[in-house]
């Protein structure tokens, strides 16, 4: 069964995303790392704003 969280590329300049991700933490501490992700998190999730789907993501994100 498929669920509703979509797995397939759906971002047109993934390395972009991936190198502006990767450059917010520059100049972090650790615990600025985890701050930071921590919000980036919560406000993607409140982006996305479908239960299932962000369930489905974390067992995703726990499995692999």
């Amino acid at each position: 069964m498929e669920g509703a969280l979509r797995r397939t590329l759906n971002l047109s300049q993934p390395d972009d995303v991936y190198n502006a991700i990767v450059d917010a933490h520059k100049g972090l501490s650790e615990e600025e790392c985890r701050t930071f992700d921590a919000r980036l998190i919560l406000l993607l999730v409140n982006h996305i704003g479908d239960e299932e789907v962000i369930r489905e993501a974390l067992k995703a994100a726990k499995a692999s």
